[in-house]
Parts: structure tokens; sequence; C-alpha cells
């Protein structure tokens, strides 16, 4: 069962206490775990795909489950609280996206007579390379962008989830975007 959309987020302390009880023997609290955080986990999934192209066959839902499989699936994770669950979660967003980009693009170069439409493809791929080679310089920095950009969180937000302060959540952005429109060689992100 899917929690109401309209239902507001549960409280914080609630989601830290079921994340300490994560066991993958006991699907009662993997389930109400799910059912706490689908909500948070399908606005993450639909932050990533406005990235997308239009005609992407992953769906809002298609990614918010398959990040909450391979989520669940990590038995040595100590999930701090419910930002750090939700900052892992648009990390495997992503790395989901980037393979299914990849997938993509390798069955299509196996295709005979295939239009093909890569700008999408090609765009999301640059990011992720350039992020990881910013990653290696500022990890922080880094974080904040593939937050911002590919979680879709606000300034504010993101703060509140690495414990710092707006203003070194926007340094971090201006420090990010420019070191990107650099190794990508045009406009940042917004």
């Amino acid at each position: 069962m899917n929690p109401d959309p309209a239902d507001p987020p549960p409280p914080a302390t609630e989601v830290t206490q079921w994340l300490a009880q994560i066991d993958a023997s006991d699907p009662t609290v993997t389930t109400r775990l799910f059912e706490m955080l689908y909500n948070e986990l399908r606005r993450l999934a639909r932050s990533h795909l406005r990235r997308e192209d239009p005609g992407h066959t992953l769906s809002v839902t298609a990614l918010t489950h398959e990040a909450w499989f391979r989520l669940s699936a990590q038995t040595r994770t100590e999930w701090k609280n419910r930002g750090h669950f939700l900052a892992v979660a648009s990390t495997m967003m992503r790395r989901i996206l980037v393979n299914h980009a990849q997938a993509r693009r390798a069955a299509k170069r196996d295709a005979e007579f295939v239009a093909l439409t890569l700008s999408g493809l090609e765009e999301i791929g640059a990011v992720h390379e350039a992020l990881l080679a910013f990653e290696a310089i500022d990890a922080r920095a880094a974080k904040v962008v593939e937050l911002r950009y590919f979680g879709g969180l606000e300034i504010e937000e993101i703060a509140e989830l690495q414990g710092s302060s707006p203003a070194t959540v926007k340094r971090d952005w201006t420090l990010a975007r420019a070191w990107l429109r650099r190794e990508l060689g045009g406009p940042a992100a917004r």
C-alpha cells in the first residue's frame, strides 16, 4: 500500500528509529520504512527524471522502487538519520540513471536503422564523469552538486542534510558550478 502523496513526511526521529531496525530478515520493518519514505523517494526520483529526455523508459515509480531495492539490500550501512538515507538514495538514483543511459547507448549501437537522439544521454554521462573528477578535488562540493542538480534539493535542504550552513552550501555550489562549467565547456546547471 502506497501512502497518500498529500501526507506530510513522518517525524525525523521516527524514521531514524526505523532505519536503525532495518533487517532483511524482518520484512515488517522494511515495509513500514518504505511506506514512511515513499513520498520523499518519489520526489527525489521525479527531480532526477526531470533532466532526462521525454522518451525515457524509466518511470518515477520504477526509479523509486529500483533505488529502494538496492538501498534495502545494503546490510553494512549504518543509517544515521532520514537525511543520510535520502542523500544516499539520491546518489543511488543517479547511478541507476547513468547505468540505464549507458545500457541504452550500448543497445542503440547494436541496433540497425535506429534514429539516435543521444543529446540527453551524452549530457548526463558527461556531467556524471565531470562530477566524479570533481569529487576527487572537493567531495563536499561535489555532493552539493549531486543533491542540487540530480536530487533537486534546495540550498536549505542540502545544508540540513550535510549539517552545514546555507552560506557554506552556496559557496560550494558556486565553486562547483564554475568548475563544471569549465570542464563541460558550457553554461552550468541552474
